[in-house]
């Protein structure tokens, strides 16, 4: 699977768990809502600055984020 993909799709699960829309979490990391659904659809991947803030917003590390896009990346490598 691209990282791309599976980093939003990643986004997408975990925002969900915590109970947040593209809104709620676009407002907490200080990022429009509309950039929040491109990353989801991995039609844009965050840079390395909107990755710290989007884990801040969803109470995770930085690191954890990776950690699961590698995991489905891994599941699926020709996906």
């Amino acid at each position: 699977m691209d990282p791309g993909l599976a980093f939003g799709k990643v986004l997408r699960v975990v925002r969900k768990e915590v109970g947040m829309t593209q809104e709620e979490l676009g407002h907490a990391a200080e990022i429009d809502r509309t950039f929040v659904s491109l990353m989801e659809r991995g039609e844009r991947q965050p840079t390395v600055r909107v990755l710290f803030r989007l884990a801040a917003a969803l109470k995770l590390e930085p690191v954890r984020l990776i950690q699961l896009t590698q995991e489905l990346v891994e599941q699926d490598p020709d996906a």
